[in-house]
């Protein structure tokens, strides 16, 4: 780690076994974890905590105060997972008063280019490709998957195993096992491709898929469809999960794809 070309604050708090490259800049208050790389040119600002075998790539900064008008100063952190990757020149904004802390698991891929703004909540395993923008107060569940360029609207959930194409506007919640397309964003089936990778069983994909053909396909409303598989499904944890994000969504979900022909 002595690496005479990059600036490490003495305040710092760095594992031995850490490597820092070339015109790197590290601030204060930095904690970073045991076999993680930092390549030339990233910077990192107060409040970072990064785990352990993390990548970072040249030119990203992280932690800088967020993009935020009400933001005051306060203190606040971005705290990163173990065996993140975090490739070139993106942007991870560090937290404000609200929530006090952006998040990212473990095991996250973000691509180039990124931007991840305060106070946002990113789960484990998940995919961000590249030129992904979440603006503040978003949060994606575990294993989801979000095509380059797609834009996501403050306060936006994105639930575990969804996956959204590429190009994407996101202004309403995207439910769990989902996938979302086209413009406005709707629902275009769920994620049984990537469901059958993470070893979910047929029958289950086969319940989830019935489960959203009542919300989607059957001319509910929210509440009637909430009430129908609620009476017609057994609790199993995939059925509740979808029926406690349809409850809790303050946006509103996405809704069902209709053609205009």
């Amino acid at each position: 780690m002595n690496q005479p070309l990059a600036y490490i604050h003495p305040g710092a708090k760095i594992a031995r076994n850490v490597v820092v490259e070339p015109f790197t800049t590290i601030h204060n208050n930095v904690e970073i974890g045991s076999g993680t790389w930092i390549g030339s040119n990233v910077t990192i600002m107060e409040g970072a905590r990064i785990g352990e075998n993390c990548r970072i790539f040249p030119g990203s900064v992280i932690s800088a105060i967020p993009q935020d008008l009400k933001f005051e100063g306060e203190d606040s952190l971005v705290v990163i997972g173990n065996n993140v990757t975090i490739r070139e020149c993106v942007t991870i904004n560090r937290g404000t008063k609200a929530h006090g802390k952006t998040e990212i698991g473990d095991n996250v891929l973000i691509m180039a280019t990124v931007h991840i703004a305060h106070d946002c909540i990113i789960k484990n395993d998940v995919i961000l490709v590249n030129g992904v923008l979440l603006a503040g107060h978003v949060t994606v569940g575990e294993y989801a998957i979000i095509g380059g360029l797609a834009g996501i609207h403050q306060f936006i959930h994105i639930g575990a195993h969804a996956m959204v194409s590429g190009g994407s506007l996101v202004r309403k919640d995207v439910p769990p096992f989902t996938k979302a397309a086209k413009e406005p964003l709707s629902y275009v089936g769920i994620n049984s491709i990537g469901l059958r990778r993470r070893g979910f069983k047929s029958e289950k994909i086969r319940e989830i898929q019935d489960i959203y053909r009542i919300l989607y396909q059957r001319k509910n409303n929210n509440s009637q469809a909430v009430g129908i598989i609620e009476a017609e499904y057994e609790a199993t944890p995939e059925r509740d999960l979808i029926l406690q994000f349809i409850r809790n969504s303050q946006r509103g979900i996405m809704k069902g794809y209709t053609s205009n022909l």
